[in-house]
């Protein structure tokens, strides 16, 4: 009788056969984006987590009045309050938390796969701790600031103290900047193998019919790419698209920002005389 062996995963402390290899830039932005787009989602709950933690501080159980009973209670609570972007307080500086911290430690840990660190007795532990480690202690600030404005609202309702702060409204240059800047990062990962199959079909040789010697459109030049060079081959050169869309793009939304700030003042004086 044959023998089955059960697909058991490798534990904690063992050694891990290690995944197929992503570029670490590559893997620190596609983790940084995932999170991102869950926070989107969250953001809510994270909200009420703040309210409820900070209710009743320092206070005996009973001596403090409750304006929180619960997760679903909250949430009315909030919403009817402050309204629906009230429960999205802290959103725009919780993106950038989300970015750096799980980008860090997605992409640290990925890097400690790409060397080898995980295969070893107790490797994906260490790997683990450490790029969680290292993530949490540079998104530090970014979290102390969300913490701030998710505790932000009008006095009937306040929990903790309350900082008033104003740097992330809605209307804010910095909040243009913050979103120019993920939006960079999404577009770079999203056009450059587009970018890379242009490149490619307009640089090639041409026979005497003028048609391509290399690649015979759009399709075969993909094919061709993903063939030869592997799927990163689509996203070669990546670092200088961003680096060159960044800049773009946030100096495009701030201006636009800016300009149309003032449009607005603009036409609002012109109506009151």
């Amino acid at each position: 009788m044959a023998s089955t062996v059960s697909s058991v995963p490798r534990g904690v402390f063992g050694p891990s056969s290690p995944p197929p290899a992503v570029w670490p830039p590559l893997d620190f932005a596609l983790g940084a984006l995932a999170c991102c787009a869950a926070c989107v989602f969250t953001n809510p709950l994270e909200v009420v987590k703040t309210r409820l933690q900070l209710q009743g501080e320092l206070c005996a159980r009973g001596s403090y009045q409750r304006h929180y009973r619960g997760v679903l209670q909250a949430l009315w609570v909030v919403g009817r309050t402050d309204g629906l972007r009230g429960l999205q307080k802290g959103l725009s500086v919780g993106l950038i938390y989300q970015g750096v911290m799980n980008g860090v430690r997605l992409g640290s840990y990925s890097y400690c796969e790409a060397l080898g660190i995980t295969s070893f007795h107790g490797g994906s532990l260490l790997s683990g701790a450490g790029a969680g480690a290292l993530g949490a202690f540079i998104a530090s600030p970014a979290y102390l600031v969300k913490t701030h404005l998710q505790a932000q609202t009008v006095q009937t309702i306040a929990v903790g103290h309350q900082h008033n702060h104003l740097w992330f409204s809605p209307n804010s240059w910095l909040t243009a900047l913050i979103a120019a800047m993920i939006s960079g990062v999404a577009v770079a990962i999203t056009m450059t193998p587009f970018d890379v199959i242009s490149t490619r079909l307009y640089n090639q040789p041409v026979d005497e019919s003028h048609r391509g010697r290399l690649y015979h459109g759009f399709s075969d030049c993909m094919l061709k790419v993903c063939q030869a060079e592997g799927l990163l081959g689509l996203y070669k050169g990546m670092g200088p698209v961003f680096l060159r869309l960044a800049p773009h793009t946030v100096l495009s939304m701030l201006f636009w920002d800016v300009m149309r700030q003032q449009t607005i003042k603009d036409n609002h004086s012109q109506g009151r005389s």
